[in-house]
């Protein structure tokens, strides 16, 4: 190296892009090698990606903070045998799917995707004509390889980037048979014909496969988003219990929908799988006649229930309450008490307290004596009965209590739930804060939480959106004027 260039050497080295090697006469210097500077270190996605690995997948902006979790990737199908071209993600933010330009995704981390900017168009994702996603409307397709003629079924599908800054769909993954036990195999797009998304049955165990950890409000936002005939075969593939759970998510015209497609025995099913307080509101919404059939094809004992509570008016205690408490004997133990309440299907405010009775068990129940909290129940001997722990000084309703006294009730005492008693003391059912919440709330307010277009940011210090409204020029455009709040 001459010597001008080691005497200017010492600016270059102070500023982290070169460094000296060697030393004496023979010394050097050299390029440093790059350093990451970014907050969010990331390996860049160089090769293909497979859809059902993004399923459910967390977002996250270049902070490393939660933006949402994928929903799906869409794609634009193209003529001929073109692989089809990536356009980005659909990103579940708060139940509100919200479209990531495929340029935004920079990499894929420990489990996760992420951006390259926090600054997104936070308008609700709809779908375009010309779009597909390839989660919802893809997976399950029944197809034909060219090559033998062979009739298989997809069951995933593989992304990958090309020059230019694009993607593309490039290969599917495909079974051959119709059951899960056929050879799976992945071929080039242009290998495989019959994936023009024709109005033909497809299947939906795949979807769901890719699915299967979501949490029953989540998979309802899916089934809103995708159109009346996949939400039916959707519908047909989840079993009744799944169903159940998701249908208590849904807008009441969408449940109506999905029940109707049913056979009426699975209907009935389902309706059994349901808490009896939703499936009395789900049946009030249809025709009497039809509730009624669908009552007779039911367990008897479930029927009962539901009957029970299909007699009081909306607006009312009884109207509300749910029939399955958790209810137990004075003689039982705390630890009993707090078995019970571990059951991963009660709501959190049915299980924030037990319900003590003298028999019989089911409600109505015999005569009511107390309650007692978890957090009470926390503090004791495991051994302690509890008769001796409950709290008879809680005030009770009774079933034709209108919702407004109901509500002044559980605000003035900071209650989760409360009993409720018929005339001869016997507890018939329990209100919860969420049943409270769900009659004041606008009938129709889960159909308008799906379709909202509030500005909705997860992403710590993401701007806030300014007064007033204005529509992005373009998908993916960044979100400079959402709409205000309604």
């Amino acid at each position: 190296m001459s010597g001008s260039g080691l005497r200017d050497a010492p600016a270059r080295v102070a500023s982290g892009r070169e460094q000296v090697c060697g030393a004496g006469p023979g010394r050097y210097v050299r390029p440093c090698r790059e350093r990451s500077v970014t907050a969010m270190p990331t390996r860049p996605i160089q090769s293909r990606v497979y859809c059902r690995r993004l399923a459910g997948l967390l977002v996250l902006d270049p902070n490393g903070d939660q933006v949402g979790r994928v929903h799906d990737v869409i794609v634009t199908l193209r003529l001929g045998h073109e692989p089809p071209r990536v356009l980005g993600l659909a990103v579940e933010v708060q139940r509100r799917a919200i479209f990531v330009p495929i340029g935004r995704v920079t990499g894929v981390e420990s489990g996760a995707v992420v951006l390259s900017s926090a600054r997104l168009s936070w308008r609700r994702f709809q779908q375009r004509p010309n779009e597909t996603r390839v989660l919802g409307e893809l997976l399950d397709r029944r197809a034909t390889l060219l090559s033998s003629g062979t009739e298989v079924t997809v069951v995933d599908a593989a992304i990958e980037p090309i020059r230019g800054g694009d993607w593309v769909l490039d290969q599917v993954a495909v079974r051959t048979g119709r059951g899960r036990r056929g050879e799976v195999r992945t071929v080039a797009w242009d290998e495989v014909t019959g994936l023009s998304l024709a109005e033909e049955g497809q299947g939906a165990a795949n979807l769901l496969a890719a699915f299967e950890k979501l949490r029953p409000a989540d998979l309802a936002t899916l089934l809103h988003d995708l159109s009346e005939k996949r939400r039916a075969e959707v519908a047909a593939a989840l079993d009744d219990e799944r169903l159940a759970d998701v249908l208590e998510e849904l807008p009441e015209d969408e449940q109506v929908e999905l029940l109707g497609g049913l056979a009426e025995e699975r209907a009935a099913d389902v309706l059994e799988a349901m808490g009896p307080d939703d499936a009395a509101d789900l049946l009030g919404e249809l025709p009497a006649e039809d509730a009624e059939r669908l009552l007779r094809l039911m367990e008897p004992d479930e029927a009962a229930d539901v009957r029970r509570l299909l007699r009081y008016a909306d607006d009312t205690a009884g109207g509300i309450m749910t029939s399955e408490p958790v209810v137990l004997a004075p003689n039982a133990t705390v630890a009993e008490a707090l078995a019970r309440i571990r059951e991963p299907e009660l709501s959190p405010a049915l299980a924030a307290q037990v319900y003590v009775v003298r028999p019989p068990y089911e409600t109505p129940t015999g005569r009511y004596l107390g309650l007692a909290h978890f957090q009470r129940l926390l503090r004791e001997p495991p051994s302690t009965l509890v008769g001796g722990v409950i709290d008879v000084d809680i005030a009770s309703l009774r079933p034709e209590t209108p919702l407004a006294e109901v509500t002044r009730l559980l605000a003035s005492y900071n209650l989760v739930a409360a009993p409720v008693l018929d005339r001869g003391g016997r507890l018939v059912g329990v209100v919860t804060v969420d049943d409270v919440l769900d009659h004041l709330l606008p009938a129709d307010w889960r159909e308008r939480q799906l379709e909202s277009d509030v500005d909705v940011r997860t992403t710590p210090g993401a701007p806030a959106p300014p007064p007033g409204g204005g529509e992005p020029a373009a998908r993916g455009e960044v979100g400079s004027s959402p709409p205000a709040a309604p």
